[in-house]
């Protein structure tokens, strides 16, 4: 079953690709946080998922070799309707899910659990979320560690986001001096221009004076 869209789709949509981090290599503090999650969750599974207008895409992924799939069957485009975690402890008894491929084949999911990747304007852009292939839930405190992390992620995005941007603002300064540069100089090319175009003044002619006699 294939999950609504949220009702602020289009404006979700434009600040995810504002991230500009769809389809970037991998990043070692992104692996860090969701191998922290599946060692506290106890998971042979975690990602970092993004979830695109058609697709969702892995940012990191353990216990998967996926790097992404259709938004149809994702798990995570229900997660993004709602700010808390979602829970699903067996997902072959969940309406929603028992006909899902990822349920009925590889890697055979059953429990799921997604924590939102909220901006700080409230969005959802994607989860971090933990998998396993046996029906279980997660204790009250793995799932308060998986929402902390799921923040943690969502600050590491907001860092890239504005390295990025300082980067693009210095380059947009250095342009703009270079430009500077050049229409001083050609300011001064064009005063030259003119001062060698400039008549030269002729010398006052001297005047005779007679003397009286």
């Amino acid at each position: 079953m294939r999950a609504p869209v949220p009702k602020n789709e289009a404006k979700r949509l434009k600040v995810l690709w504002q991230y500009d981090v769809l389809d970037t290599v991998p990043e070692e503090i992104f692996d860090d946080l969701t191998d922290l999650a599946a060692h506290i969750c106890e998971a042979p599974i975690a990602l970092i998922s993004l979830v695109d207008e058609d697709r969702q895409w892995f940012k990191s992924a353990l216990g998967v070799t996926l790097r992404e799939t259709s938004r149809d069957i994702s798990f995570c485009a229900h997660a993004i309707l709602n700010n808390d975690l979602l829970i699903v402890p067996d997902a072959t008894q969940d309406e929603r899910f028992k006909h899902n491929p990822l349920v009925r084949s590889d890697p055979k999911i059953r429990l799921y659990a997604g924590a939102p990747l909220l901006t700080p304007d409230g969005y959802a852009l994607g989860t971090l979320c933990v998998m396993d292939n046996v029906p279980r839930t997660l204790r009250s405190e793995q799932q308060q560690a998986l929402l902390v992390l799921a923040r943690h992620v969502m600050t590491q995005l907001e860092l890239r986001r504005h390295a990025r941007e300082l980067a693009a603002a210095r380059k947009h300064t250095h342009q703009t001096q270079k430009k500077l540069r050049q229409a001083q100089a050609e300011i001064a090319r064009l005063r030259q221009q003119v001062a060698r175009l400039k008549p030269k003044a002729r010398p006052a002619k001297a005047r005779l004076t007679r003397s009286r006699r």
